[in-house]
């Protein structure tokens, strides 16, 4: 990005850019984490079956994962503060409407929008966290900037449950209109910025093809077993879908500025954490809405008991990220990557074969909980520091974004297969069991990838990094050791390894 006509940040300012840029990072993962455990209460409140109601996280994820990569060449275009108030006010206003949503129509067209405001509010928060921290503390600044999120990821069960127990669903969009409203204002003190143009803006029809492609191949997988496999609408989706996200594809290959940089899979490395991100997202997803499900329905536990019973484990997850980014770079990305997977599945396999059908917290629940947040936040931290030590640190924006769009759109295929699999609310055990073994098979392949994680050279020591162990968590271990890899303060970076 391009700054001009404007003074380095005094550190007094530089601390209340952090503080502004981390609570946004905070708030856009938080209100990933919460909303899983929303989903038994909307279906009471609006009488939808659970089909209908997984497009609540599916089309945000859809939206973020179409947005998340491009909006990082806005950041450049259009400037950091320019795209950080878009994306807050986008989110702030979509968060009323969620709130205020009177159908599930409603709230599934402003949960699509508040996906994208959020894909819109990381890459900006980041840039903020980059350029407007002093050099000597830029280190530091993302690691808070990645601790919020992990902070996020940690405390949202509890959050959630607690609000959705307390004061029901529409509680927990309406929290982020008061913060959305404090982050415009504390907006006013980012210095502004000149981007680099329009010629650089991405390409709008490879983003619009991508978010669509996407949405219908995940439509074809949730609704083919209610319109018939055979239909011509199930049919339609099932081959639009890939079609349209090969053309994405194709004019990314071509385009000057493409919505997915997808000449960034050349790296060997960089493709297979690609690839790893993709099918960790697929069992993270179903993962972490098939536990609130299966506590809720077969355990009968409330909302805040739900929201407790899921907390243990993303703690540890928090607390096994932070450990990870310790491991020196040269094996640590392999080893965390496939050693994570490895306890996530045999943790799934588990589950998968042993679900009680009466609770058992203390003696099954929470240390099952805890083995998954450790796998979790192991593979989390692997393939995203995979991801950044693969590429130039020039790339580093194209590299985090897709790596996470890549996680994205694996979580909305995973949510579309558990809403395949668990048709309605039931009480089925089976159906839960099918869920953990699909996380089981995802997470064998993460193993597999992970195993292919190597680089030629070994490059620079990564800093400790936090990254939270959910989709919309971005640029964790990858923004530090991106950071380790680059001249803090200039505008042009070392691009040995």
């Amino acid at each position: 990005m391009t700054t001009t006509g404007t003074e380095a940040p005094k550190p007094r300012a530089g601390a209340s850019l952090l503080l502004l840029a981390s609570g946004a990072s905070f708030l856009a993962v938080l209100d990933v984490t919460v909303v899983n455990l929303a989903i038994p209460d909307l279906h009471d409140d609006l009488g939808s079956g659970f089909k209908g109601l997984s497009w609540v996280i599916t089309l945000y994820a859809v939206t973020f994962a179409a947005l998340l990569a491009p909006a990082g060449r806005l950041a450049d275009a259009l400037g950091r503060r320019t795209l950080f108030v878009t994306g807050v006010s986008v989110f702030t206003v979509a968060s009323a409407l969620v709130a205020a949503s009177p159908n599930l129509g409603v709230l599934l067209g402003a949960r699509a929008v508040q996906g994208l405001g959020a894909a819109a509010m990381i890459p900006a928060s980041l840039a903020i966290v980059l350029t407007d921290s002093p050099p000597e503390r830029r280190r530091a600044a993302i690691g808070q900037w990645s601790a919020a999120a992990a902070l996020a990821a940690a405390v949202g069960p509890a959050v959630g449950g607690s609000l959705v127990d307390l004061a029901g669903w529409r509680s927990l969009f309406l929290i982020n209109i008061p913060f959305g409203l404090y982050f415009l204002y504390g907006a006013t003190g980012i210095p502004r910025t000149t981007g680099t143009g329009a010629r650089k803006l991405p390409d709008a029809l490879g983003t619009l093809l991508l978010g669509a492609g996407v949405g219908l191949l995940c439509l074809s997988i949730s609704k083919g077993s209610d319109w018939g496999w055979s239909e011509p609408s199930t049919l339609t989706c099932v081959l639009g879908g890939p079609a349209l996200i090969a053309v994405c594809l194709l004019r990314s290959a071509r385009h000057p500025a493409p919505a997915l940089e997808i000449s960034l899979w050349r790296e060997r490395t960089f493709a297979l954490a690609n690839a790893a991100a993709f099918f960790y997202g697929v069992a993270l997803f179903a993962w972490l809405l098939v536990g609130v499900l299966y506590v809720t329905e077969a355990w009968d536990y409330s909302e805040l008991q739900a929201g407790l019973a899921m907390t243990p484990g993303a703690f540890a997850a928090t607390f096994v990220a932070l450990r990870v980014g310790k491991l020196p770079p040269s094996y640590g990305p392999r080893l965390a990557t496939a050693g994570g997977a490895v306890v996530l599945a045999g943790t799934a396999f588990l589950l998968a074969f042993t679900l009680p059908d009466h609770p058992m917290f203390l003696a099954y629940w929470l240390p099952l909980g805890i083995t998954s947040g450790i796998g979790m936040g192991a593979v989390t931290t692997g393939t995203s520091t995979a991801a950044a030590l693969s590429v130039s640190p020039l790339r580093f924006a194209g590299a985090t974004g897709l790596n996470q769009t890549a996680r994205q759109i694996g979580g909305a295929l995973g949510i579309a297969l558990l809403a395949t699999v668990v048709a309605g609310r039931t009480t089925a055990i089976a159906d839960f069991e099918r869920i953990y073994l699909i996380s089981g098979g995802a997470s064998v392949v993460v193993g597999v990838l992970g195993l292919g994680l190597t680089f030629a050279k070994p490059p620079a020591p990564a800093a400790p990094t936090s990254a939270p162990a959910t989709v919309t968590a971005t640029a964790t271990a990858t923004a530090t050791a991106a950071t380790d890899r680059k001249t803090p303060d200039a505008d042009t970076a070392d691009t040995t390894r």
